[in-house]
C-alpha cells in the first residue's frame, strides 16, 4: 500500500507522479496539520500523502468542479463508467467529428464528465485554454481510445478519490494562490507546485517572474512550513530564481524524464528541485490516516 502510487483521474502535463516518493519522505506533518495546496493541478501529491484534513485549490475551475462533483455524489465511479462507455462508443463511430462536438459542448456547459472525456481523448493528455478560457486542445487521433480496460482504469481512479472523500476532510476551492495561502490559520503545511517560471504556460492562466515573487512573499508571510516543487535545470539552462528568490530554502534535487513532446527528439530529462523552509528532520510523518480504507487495484 505504501509503495503504490495512485494516479488521479485527471491528467496534467508535468504531473509529479515520479516525485511522490521523494516528496512523502520529506513532508513534515502531524495529525492536526492542515495540508494546503494552492496549485492543485492533478492532485497527485495530496492524494498520495492522504492528510486527514486538506485544502486543495486551483485557479482552473474545471478541475475543482470535477472533484467537488465527486465529493457531492454528482459523479461516482458507476456514473463515470457508464458515461465513458457511451461516449467512447460514439467516439469510435464518429472519430474527430464527435470529439469536437464534445469539446464544443463542454465549452458551453462545463460538464465535469465532458472535461474528463476530453482530458483522456485529446492530444497528449493536455489541459489548455485560450484567452476566452475555452478548452482548445485538438483531437488525439485515437478513436478507439476508450477500451474496456482503459475505462476500468479511469473508473478505479475515480473510485480511489471517492473512497478517500468518505474518510478524509478534504475541501476543493477555486481561487488564486494568494487567497489560498492567506485563508488557513493554525498548524498548516503548504505544498506548492506552481507553473514553471520562464516557460510558456496556458494551462488556465499566465505565470511570470512577478507571480513567483508574489508566491514567495505570500509563503514567507504565512509563517507556515512549506515545500515547493520547481524546475532546477535541464540540458540547456538553469533556473536562476533558486539562488535568488528562493535562496533561503533547503534544496533536494531529482532528475527524471517528462513525456510531453510530440516528437521523441524534443523530449528531454529535467532536474527538479524540492525547496523547503524547514530543516531535515529525523522523524518525518508522510501523512496521517485516521482509519483504514480499502482502495481499488
Amino acid at each position: 500500500m505504501d509503495g503504490k502510487i495512485f494516479v488521479p483521474p485527471i491528467k496534467i502535463q508535468g504531473i509529479k507522479t515520479k516525485l511522490v516518493p521523494l516528496i512523502k519522505q520529506n513532508v513534515s506533518l502531524s495529525p492536526g496539520t492542515l495540508w494546503v495546496e494552492p496549485f492543485m493541478g492533478s492532485g497527485v501529491v495530496g492524494f498520495n500523502v492522504r492528510p486527514g484534513c486538506a485544502l486543495f485549490a486551483d485557479i482552473n475551475p474545471h478541475i475543482i468542479n470535477f472533484y467537488n462533483a465527486i465529493k457531492s455524489g454528482g459523479i461516482n465511479s458507476d456514473i463515470v463508467r457508464a458515461f465513458l462507455q457511451d461516449n467512447g462508443r460514439m467516439l469510435e463511430e464518429g472519430g474527430e467529428k464527435f470529439y469536437y462536438h464534445v469539446r464544443e459542448r463542454f465549452n458551453d456547459t462545463h460538464s465535469p464528465l465532458d472535461f474528463l472525456f476530453l482530458n483522456r481523448s485529446c492530444f497528449n493528455g493536455m489541459i489548455r485554454f485560450n484567452r476566452e478560457h475555452k478548452f482548445n486542445v485538438p483531437f488525439g487521433h485515437k478513436p478507439h481510445r476508450f477500451s474496456k480496460a482503459y475505462i476500468t482504469k479511469i473508473t478505479n481512479q475515480v473510485k480511489y478519490v471517492e473512497d478517500c472523500l468518505k474518510i478524509y476532510d478534504w475541501e476543493f476551492i477555486c481561487q488564486p494562490f494568494s487567497d489560498t495561502i492567506a485563508m488557513p490559520e493554525g498548524d498548516m503545511f503548504i505544498y506548492c507546485d506552481p507553473p514553471y517560471s520562464g516557460r510558456h504556460n496556458d494551462y488556465y492562466d499566465s505565470w511570470d517572474e512577478r507571480s513567483e515573487l508574489e508566491l514567495c512573499r505570500c509563503l514567507q508571510e504565512s509563517e507556515a512550513r512549506f515545500m515547493l516543487s520547481i524546475w532546477d535545470c535541464n540540458k540547456y539552462r538553469e533556473n536562476g530564481s533558486i539562488n535568488t528568490v528562493w535562496n533561503f530554502c533547503r534544496k533536494i534535487s531529482h532528475e527524471h524524464f517528462y513525456h510531453v513532446g510530440a516528437k521523441e527528439a524534443n523530449r528531454h530529462s529535467m532536474t527538479e528541485a524540492l525547496l523547503m523552509n524547514y530543516p531535515a528532520a529525523t522523524s518525518i510523518t508522510a501523512g496521517h490516516q485516521p482509519s483504514p480504507v480499502t482502495f481499488p487495484a
